[in-house]
């Protein structure tokens, strides 16, 4: 008998099945009153979620692309901009930049760390022309939670925007865009969103939509104006990913049923469960301050992390991610963004616990299922 297969990866996450459904549908023209009803439909349910009145474009493209297309928009050759590189996706918020002629200066900032906002508001007072502020909410590949508003409060008061790559924490933690005074979000659909990897999301804020203006980098593709002006008719420049949105529409439901503060406050018990989970086995974390979208857990000295990401996918059919760059082989990192529920944290904290053992590590077997159990039943 084949053993059942389960994702834990922080993007792709599973896909409800009422979604895959909405995705099988009969294809529909893009250019058809049907389908524009929907695409108008969506992009307002979008603005829930980002719990913002701006408009939120959908482009065909992982989120990457509304990274790119968030510093195209917005600078211009020369322009400085600020950049926190706390994982691989701050990172990626240098790169696009230096790859555009933009003068990046980067806030680098020890991996399972996070930024603290007063560095930010000193880096901005030595370089007053800076036009832009570029982090991420969670740092996939650390799992740190940034402190978004508190940023948000100190780019406030200068000209620049701040730019937030959300990609794997939008509908996970918890961003409010509007009330915090964040400038422009990107996200992507393959995270908590449920949805297969394919669509990116940029929401524009009026401070954003302004320095757009100015902007001369090339873009056609990603040019946020053209889509602007489209999302106004209810359709896009270009064809968009119709069997994507269809899934987005059924996905977005389910969100807006439940209630953005109850789709938070069930990824934050998910997360703690999680990080008890962790604690009680006798591992440690590896995040300072952790988000609730996934877990990375610290693996001991001298174990193979390689070995027990194979190990679990492989032999438990569990597919967790394990470390990038310097943290390969590592940490391990769970997903808990999306479409999972308490008994899916059962089942990945006992398959780590029991591979762990298997490996020889000093693992207390049962004990952080137990803990992850006793916190559930005491919310």
């Amino acid at each position: 008998m084949n053993r059942k297969e389960r994702l834990f990866t922080p993007g792709p996450t599973p896909v409800p099945p009422e979604v895959l459904l909405a995705m099988a549908a009969p294809m529909t023209h893009h250019r058809q009153a049907a389908f524009e009803k929907v695409f108008a439909d969506v992009s307002e349910k979008l603005k829930t979620v980002f719990q913002t009145s701006s408009p939120v474009l959908i482009l065909a493209g992982s989120g990457t692309s509304a990274m790119e297309g968030a510093i195209v928009n917005t600078l211009s050759v020369g322009d400085t901009a600020i950049s926190v590189n706390g994982g691989k996706f701050g990172e990626r918020w240098g790169q696009i930049g230096k790859a555009f002629g933009v003068n990046m200066v980067v806030i680098n900032v020890e991996w399972g760390t996070v930024v603290d906002p007063a560095q930010i508001e000193e880096v901005l007072k030595a370089h007053p022309r800076a036009k832009a502020v570029f982090t991420t909410l969670n740092e996939t590949s650390t799992t740190v939670l940034t402190d978004v508003k508190a940023i948000a409060a100190v780019t406030a008061k200068t000209d620049a925007i701040l730019v937030v790559d959300a990609i794997s924490a939008i509908a996970a933690d918890e961003l409010r865009m509007d009330a915090w005074g964040v400038d422009l979000v990107v996200a992507g659909s393959q995270k908590a969103l449920m949805l297969p990897p394919g669509l990116a999301f940029a929401a524009v804020g009026p401070k954003a939509q302004a320095m757009m203006k100015s902007s001369t980098l090339p873009k056609f593709y990603l040019s946020f104006d053209k889509a602007l002006k489209n999302l106004a008719q209810n359709t896009t420049p270009y064809t968009p990913a119709v069997s994507m949105v269809m899934g987005l529409s059924k996905s977005l439901d389910a969100i807006l049923a439940e209630g953005m503060e109850a789709v938070w406050e069930r990824h934050a018990r998910l997360a703690a469960a999680t990080r008890a989970g962790i604690v009680g086995m006798g591992m440690e974390l590896f995040s300072k301050r952790p988000s609730n979208a996934a877990t990375s857990v610290k693996l001991p000295d001298g174990l193979d992390g390689g070995k027990l990401h194979k190990k679990l996918r492989d032999e438990y059919k569990v597919t967790c991610a394990g470390g990038q760059d310097h943290l390969k082989g590592k940490i391990e990192r769970i997903a808990h963004m999306g479409y999972y529920d308490q008994f899916d944290v059962l089942i990945v904290i006992g398959a780590l616990e029991l591979a762990l053992k298997e490996m020889g590590a000093d693992v207390k077997v049962g004990e952080g299922v137990a803990a992850s159990q006793r916190y559930f039943a005491s919310v």
